[in-house]
Order: C-alpha cells, then sequence, then structure tokens
C-alpha cells in the first residue's frame, strides 16, 4: 500500500511514517517509480513504534527495542537485551521521581487551595 493508505491503516501521519522511516524505525520497499510501498508487517511495526513511544520511551530506546520484539520470552543472556532492559528500568526510575515530585507540588497546591477558600464556600 502507498504512503496514505499506509498512514490511514496504521492511525499515523504521512509525515509520522517518514519520520520512523528517517530514524530508522522501518523500511518500506520501494515501487519501480520509487514510491513507498508499505507491507501489513511494517504496519503491525508501526503499533509497536507507536506503542512504545505512546509509552514514553525515546526513540533511541524504541529503536533498541524493535530487534527483540518476539512473541516469546526474550533470552536472558542477551546482553544486549540485558543492557536495554537496564536503561529501560533506569527511565522508567526517573520518571517515577519525576511523578513523585509533581505529586507533591500538586498537594501543595491543594492545601494551599484549601487554606485560601473562604470558610463555608
Amino acid at each position: 500500500m502507498q504512503i496514505g493508505e499506509a498512514a490511514s491503516a496504521s492511525g499515523v501521519s504521512v509525515r509520522s511514517l517518514r519520520y520512523y522511516e528517517d530514524e530508522g524505525l522501518i523500511v518500506p520497499g520501494r515501487r519501480g517509480n520509487g514510491y513507498r510501498d508499505y507491507c501489513r508487517s511494517t504496519i503491525d511495526r508501526v503499533h509497536a513504534i507507536r506503542s512504545l513511544l505512546e509509552s514514553g520511551l525515546p526513540v533511541r530506546l524504541v529503536k533498541a527495542a524493535l530487534p527483540h520484539l518476539t512473541d516469546g520470552p526474550v533470552a536472558d543472556t542477551d546482553p544486549l537485551c540485558a543492557e536495554f532492559l537496564h536503561e529501560v528500568e533506569s527511565y522508567r526510575d526517573r520518571l517515577a521521581a519525576r511523578i513523585a515530585a509533581l505529586t507533591t507540588q500538586q498537594s501543595a497546591l491543594d492545601a494551599f487551595l484549601r487554606e485560601a477558600r473562604p470558610t463555608g464556600r
């Protein structure tokens, strides 16, 4: 399918598909006229990319994850996989710290608003 059809089928924009290609996340085929040609497996890969990006992972970690996406468990002895998992855990821990800081700020604002509101409201 051509890029417009692939965008519609995958739920991402044409621009996103081009960006994924520029980043090496997908490699669509090419037709004789030079147009991109997207197959079902590329669309499935785009769904996986979107899912990983929506989880908050940066593109560099998504790129590292894609070769390890399989139907079965990934071997624990793969050093690249272990390094990748360590990076994802580190990213998750930084995210948790940011969430904790934001929660603290939100609680402080809630307390301020409770104190600032006139009684009886």
